[in-house]
């Protein structure tokens, strides 16, 4: 059983984590500027999906080999920011086929399983994530209560409960943006084209982080 104080404790931690913008929060906002609210909506599940499973995979002694290899954390910075910058430049090229297609359903049509598979990816390649996990997670169990791998997958959970309210929260605000832009094909193709950009830039500070370590 997890004592509630170190539930409150974590919870007010992870509180603070989500509201510092990284990787998964500027994922987020540049999906819905991309492609609109179902879209970005798809990509917190997925995200936060991806979120559960590093925290998963910390608990089960993942963060440990990370912290002691810093080749194997590096290639997944790399990974999560090659991904990005990926996304970024697709969702720009696109984004005047995204006007010419007109509606929201037409837009998002099929488009849900690949945002969620988009998200999971860079969900568990997040690099502050898995330092948050891999620094937090063994301060908030209590080794006497014993079974300290479920309650750090019990934490997990519990971060990833926030995450979701927060992400959504962030593309419910940017996506609302995104429908006053709508309102001129013009706006719309320039939002469209900052969310690309968003999720590049993000890729190639990512990947500048890595490389300038």
């Amino acid at each position: 059983m997890v004592p509630l104080d170190h539930v409150i404790a974590f919870a007010a931690a992870a509180l603070l984590i989500k509201l510092i913008p990284g990787p998964g929060v500027l994922f987020v906002i540049g999906r819905a500027l991309a492609h609109g609210r179902s879209t970005a909506l798809a990509g917190v599940v997925g995200n936060d999906v991806g979120t559960f499973a590093q925290a998963v995979g910390v608990a089960l002694g993942i963060g440990a080999l990370l912290e002691r290899s810093a080749l194997l954390f590096t290639v997944i910075k790399l990974i999560g920011a090659a991904y990005l910058v990926y996304l970024g430049v697709k969702a720009f090229r696109g984004r005047r086929t995204q006007v010419e297609l007109g509606s929201a359903k037409a837009r998002d049509q099929g488009g849900a399983l690949r945002a969620a598979r988009d998200g999971f990816i860079v969900g568990v390649t997040n690099p502050k994530n898995v330092i948050f996990f891999s620094s937090a997670l063994p301060q908030f169990v209590d080794r006497s209560s014993g079974h300290v791998p479920l309650q750090m997958v019990a934490f997990g959970f519990f971060f990833a409960v926030i995450a979701v309210i927060c992400d959504t929260a962030w593309s419910l605000i940017s996506s609302s943006a995104r429908s006053w832009f709508a309102r001129s094909p013009r706006r719309l193709e320039t939002v469209t084209g900052a969310g690309g950009v968003t999720m590049a830039g993000l890729g190639v500070a990512l990947a500048a982080s890595t490389t300038s370590k």
